[in-house]
């Protein structure tokens, strides 16, 4: 197995320990992402949660790289038929589990470890492949052409992704990678508006929706008095400037797209 595939492992497995240890005796943070962020106080994750139902209801779902199963439960109570999730951090996988039985959740939800990068379902065998954010973790020129082999005819790539252009979010990064909260890796393959280029030459690039220009200075300060004020503001300055300099759609900090086989 590739060197940086074995540290993404380690990295994602001591979060995982960590998050299972920090909740443990009560349930505060477990809608959070491994590095306890509430995801769905971002409008990004609250728009592609209103999306998702259309698209996967009834369907056959891979959850590519689903880490501890935070989106792949929610999928399944959305009315997909069935969903699998896919990862090599074992850890994760745990935390993904323990999610399924307590949502009762039975056949609906299974995970295996798997490599995205090589993975071993027949050809066209998912409606849909819904990516969570794993596309920093992996070598994007190897995950597109998988997921469109496993990918039925006319089926759906969804997902969300940070992008690698805002310039705080870029310094965040560093900062990141001095402290070891991302691997050199990840923090390298964030990605980029050059990878939708990439993704036409397996798909049909059906939407892609931008987020967080300058709302991302906002999210902070959220839980104090005014901020959501605040934060709604900047959300209607985003809409706008997108509007009006689309350019500007490259420094946004979250994309979230649609992709047709």
């Amino acid at each position: 197995m590739e060197e940086y595939k074995q540290k993404e492992i380690k990295h994602y497995d001591t979060l995982a320990k960590e998050w299972r240890e920090k909740t443990s005796k009560n349930r505060i943070g477990f809608s959070t992402d491994v590095e306890h962020i509430d995801v769905m106080k971002m409008s990004s994750y609250q728009f592609l949660y209103n999306l998702l139902p259309q698209y996967v209801t009834g369907k056959s779902v891979l959850d590519y790289g689903c880490g501890h199963g935070m989106h792949t439960t929610e999928i399944a109570k959305m009315g997909a038929r069935e969903v699998t999730g896919i990862d090599l951090s074992e850890e994760s996988l745990k935390i993904a589990e323990k999610r399924v039985q307590d949502e009762k959740l039975g056949n609906k939800a299974k995970f295996i470890a798997m490599d995205a990068e090589k993975l071993e379902f027949p050809e066209n065998s998912f409606d849909i492949v819904f990516d969570g954010g794993a596309f920093s973790s992996i070598d994007i020129n190897k995950a597109f052409p998988e997921i469109a082999r496993v990918l039925k005819p006319g089926g759906f790539l969804i997902g969300i992704e940070t992008l690698a252009h805002h310039p705080l979010a870029n310094l965040k990064r560093r900062l990141n990678r001095r402290r070891g909260v991302r691997t050199d890796w990840a923090a390298s393959h964030i990605m980029k508006m050059g990878d939708f280029r990439l993704a036409k030459k397996y798909f049909t690039i059906k939407n892609a929706y931008f987020f967080h220009f300058l709302s991302l200075i906002a999210i902070p300060f959220e839980r104090f008095p005014g901020g959501k004020l605040f934060s709604s503001l900047l959300k209607i300055a985003d809409t706008i400037l997108f509007a009006i300099f689309p350019l500007l759609k490259r420094f946004a900090f979250k994309t979230v797209f649609v992709f047709q086989k």
